[in-house]
């Protein structure tokens, strides 16, 4: 599986605690054996975020994401909930 990142999610990832960028490996590399493991409660998001999906990294800490292909993903932005979607 080839992972592609984007700007605004390089920019995101920056930011993080060291705590949740070790989390983010460990829910990474679990995704890259089985992206619909149920302990990345993965999704499709709705409404204007409707061409993205959603895993959890941590209670709050959300990963978006875009499936180009079965093969090929491209991380869109990471961070809290209420980051992601301004709620």
């Amino acid at each position: 599986m080839l992972i592609i990142s984007s700007k605004n999610f390089d920019k995101s990832f920056s930011k993080l605690p060291e705590r949740i960028k070790d989390l983010f490996e460990e829910k990474i590399e679990i995704f890259k054996i089985d992206p619909y493991n149920r302990i990345l409660r993965n999704h499709q998001l709705k409404g204007s975020l409707k061409d993205y999906r959603s895993i959890n990294i941590s209670g709050d800490h959300r990963l978006i994401y875009e499936q180009h292909n079965e093969d090929v993903i491209r991380l869109i932005d990471v961070g809290t909930h209420s980051q992601i979607y301004g709620k």
